[in-house]
This record gives C-alpha cells, sequence and structure tokens, in this order.
C-alpha cells in the first residue's frame, strides 16, 4: 500500500494580507476547508493509501486552532529561516518530508499539498487529482489550473518604450485559435516523493516533468488581498448554496 503525505504550510506574517491564514471564512476558520478536506481524502482512500497529515507553520496560534479540532493532524513548528516571505514552497515541502519521514521511519510514495488560501475545492477534487497521477507516472508532479481568462496569444500587452504592444504576437483573429493557457491555481499539487527528495536546489517546477489537473474556475485565484477574501466568501456562498459538491466542502469544515 502506497504511503502519502499531505502538506498544508502557513506562515504566520504576510505582506499582503496580515495574518491570512488565521481568518474565518463564512463562518469557519479558513484552514477547516483545507483539514477537511485532507482529512476526506485521507478516510475515503483508507483502502488504497496510508495517508499522515501535517500542518507546517511557524503559527502558534494556526497549531492551536487546527489541534483545537483536529487531533491526527501532526504539527511542525517552521524553523526561522524557512519564515521569510522569499522562502520557496517546495524547500517547506522539502522540510517537512524529512522531518515526517525521520520521525515516522518510513518513505512516502507521494506527497500532496493543499494551499489553506484556496478553499474552493470540490468534494473529490484532491481524490481526483491524485488518481490522476497514478495514472500517468510520466509526470512527476501535477498542479491545480483553471483556464486563464486571459490569453497572451490574443488579448494580453506588454509595455515597451512606453507603448503597448501584443505580449505572444501571432495572426490569430479569435481567441478560440489561440493555445490554450491556464492559470496555476495555487490549490493542489500532487508529486513524486522521490522527486522532492531528489529536489537538492529547491527548484523541482523546473526540474521535474509536469502536468495539470484543470479544477471549477472560481474566478479568484487565491487569497492575497483583502478584496481577493472578500470576492471569495461571495463566490463561496454562491457555489455552498447551488452546488452540491462544493457545500459538502463546507458541511465537513463546519462539522
Amino acid at each position: 500500500m502506497k504511503n502519502v503525505l499531505i502538506t498544508i504550510c502557513g506562515r504566520a506574517g504576510s505582506k499582503g494580507f496580515k495574518n491570512k491564514n488565521l481568518k474565518t471564512f463564512l463562518g469557519s476558520p479558513l484552514v477547516y476547508y483545507t483539514t477537511a478536506i485532507a482529512e476526506d481524502f485521507a478516510k475515503h482512500m483508507a483502502g488504497e493509501c496510508n495517508t499522515t497529515i501535517c500542518l507546517n507553520t511557524d503559527s502558534k496560534d494556526l497549531q492551536k486552532i487546527v489541534s483545537d479540532k483536529y487531533k491526527n493532524i501532526k504539527l511542525i513548528t517552521r524553523s526561522e529561516e524557512l519564515g521569510g516571505d522569499k522562502v520557496p514552497k517546495c524547500a517547506v515541502w522539502h522540510n517537512t518530508l524529512d522531518l515526517v519521514e525521520k520521525e515516522l521511519k518510513l518513505q512516502f510514495d507521494y506527497v500532496i499539498d493543499l494551499d489553506i488560501t484556496s478553499p474552493l475545492r470540490q468534494i473529490d477534487d484532491v481524490i481526483n487529482a491524485y488518481k490522476y497521477k497514478l495514472d500517468n507516472s510520466q509526470y512527476q508532479m501535477i498542479y491545480s489550473v483553471c483556464e486563464s481568462r486571459r490569453n497572451p496569444y490574443f488579448n494580453m500587452v506588454k509595455v515597451e518604450s512606453g507603448f503597448s504592444t501584443q505580449f505572444a504576437p501571432s495572426n490569430f483573429t479569435t481567441r478560440q485559435e489561440a493555445p490554450a493557457v491556464y492559470d496555476m491555481n495555487a490549490s493542489i499539487y500532487v508529486m513524486d516523493a522521490s522527486a522532492l527528495r531528489n529536489d537538492k536546489n529547491d527548484r523541482i517546477f523546473e526540474n521535474s516533468k509536469c502536468g495539470i489537473y484543470e479544477m471549477y474556475d472560481t474566478a479568484v485565484l487565491d487569497i492575497d488581498s483583502e478584496q481577493d477574501f472578500e470576492m471569495m466568501e461571495i463566490i463561496a456562498k454562491y457555489l455552498f448554496e447551488k452546488k452540491d459538491t462544493f457545500k459538502k466542502v463546507q458541511q465537513l469544515a463546519e462539522a
């Protein structure tokens, strides 16, 4: 049976949106929308893999919020050198994998990272992303995306020498003709633990063969500002009322 490590990572500080990981989102702590779906994955995949869930953070407040409700989630206190806003997230994944493997004296086969500030996953998104990775072994990592609302070959521009110009010049006359492009929505990452274990310079995205898992477009990528948070709550309220696959995640967060 495969061993899966789910990582949930959150810093204490944030320049763009102070204490965003501690916010309450539609009546429940924001982090619960991620911890709940991680535990749901572990429950529903128990016959196929052994799952360990770990929170890596330098925030005592975030640790308390999680440990008050989720007794089985392992807590790692992030070291100071991994707490800066310029530290790549893959360095924290690497640190988490190293520490948990040493503590449990086992090797994981896969690592799944779930971002706290991307709460709008459908109930089976993590399971489906994991199974997609299993079915496509040519990829060392897959990450979640949604279709981009703008296309650099058609309706995106840049400014050069004071004048705007098409970002990627082309002869396409409609957006549909242009190659499909996607936004990374910072929600789900599934990777071979061996690829992460062997990544010595924290550049797993550049050094790995990657694939994509397309998610429902919720219009806001993740929460980086007060405005993002307000918009996300409005969208989430609609989705929780209208779509059962989103509503189930809210129910798990509230339970």
